[in-house]
């Protein structure tokens, strides 16, 4: 009986190197991840491997049945032995200096007579934890933009409004898992942030930071970016930007519901757009002003829905990744 021996050549990155491997059909999962191991100096259990098709399957499976084929791209990311044993040192004296934090807070607050109490929602849906990450550099800093990412009314607002809560609000390291910009665990039990630039330079923008925290808080509900993931996603991104014009402007319209904000999200980018001269759209100078707020409308549209496109692809929630 024939037998297709034929090698499978994948292409394997990992910390900005790109290393071929060729293996048999039939080579099991942990045969690709030994060998991962001895490229990478990652153990086989901190492995995660992204990759297009992948499928949930134990390691003695063949990487066939795994999803992988000729010509397949496959990333690795996961701490080496070495760094593990240093995030450990690290988080155990992050822990410690959170516990004395913590029992000084209660000593002070034990000091203060509160004549009111935080309403249940307020102390449910929140971020229950914020934790950056002790091992990279100016943890302040980027306890800072997770504190004022946590404390935004618009989120607080959206938070509050679909009821979710998340256990820990912390950040991803660009140079552990440079391809991801946020990541969901456990529908809410952690969400990761890319806070940082490349180069560790700076912090990303902050807009762009809270679009991705959209992104993840939408995970709490939906896992795949399927239709029902983008409607509500996209429900999440107008209420912040309707609740922040409203705020701006202090310009609401009187309903059968109650007050409502003029303007809708992507109206409201639209003519952000537009006032902040970003840019001219194409048309006659004779068009009326409805007619120029549809075409710079539809052309924000375009953009949002292409810059969704590629913060999905930049998502390790729907990959599985711890």
């Amino acid at each position: 009986m024939a037998c297709n021996n034929d090698e499978i050549s994948i292409s394997v990155y990992h910390h900005g190197s790109t290393h071929l491997l060729s293996l048999l059909p039939d080579s099991t999962l942990a045969n690709l991840q030994t060998r991962l191991e001895d490229l990478t100096s990652i153990p086989t259990n901190n492995q995660k491997l992204l990759y297009k098709g992948k499928k949930s399957v134990s390691p003695d499976a063949s990487i066939i049945a795994a999803g992988l084929k000729g010509g397949a791209k496959v990333q690795v990311i996961g701490p080496t032995a070495e760094e593990l044993g240093g995030l450990q040192v690290a988080e155990s004296e992050h822990q410690r200096k959170e516990r004395i934090l913590r029992e000084r807070a209660q000593k002070a607050h034990a000091k203060v007579r509160s004549t009111g109490r935080a309403s249940s929602s307020e102390v449910q849906y929140t971020f229950h934890r914020i934790e950056p990450l002790p091992h990279l550099p100016n943890p302040d800093s980027a306890r800072a933009l997770l504190t004022r990412l946590a404390d935004d009314p618009a989120i607080q607002h959206v938070m509050h409004k679909h009821k979710f809560a998340v256990g820990v609000l912390t950040e991803l390291a660009p140079h552990e898992q440079p391809h991801l910009l946020g990541l969901n665990v456990n529908a809410g039990q952690a969400i990761k942030l890319r806070l940082r630039t490349d180069r560790y330079d700076g912090f990303r923008v902050y807009k762009d930071v809270r679009r991705v925290l959209c992104h993840e808080l939408t995970h709490n509900v939906w896992g795949d970016h399927d239709n029902n993931f983008k409607e509500l996603n996209s429900t999440l991104n107008k209420e912040v930007a309707e609740f922040e014009r409203a705020k701006a402007t202090g310009t609401h319209h009187l309903t059968g519901d109650g007050f409502e904000p003029v303007y809708s999200a992507l109206e409201a980018e639209a003519q952000e757009y537009v006032l902040g001269g970003g840019g001219q759209t194409p048309g006659s100078i004779n068009d009326s002003p409805e007619e120029r707020r549809k075409r710079v409308l539809a052309a924000t549209m375009r953009r949002l829905q292409k810059e969704e496109e590629e913060l999905e692809q930049q998502c390790g929630t729907s990959a599985g990744l711890p």
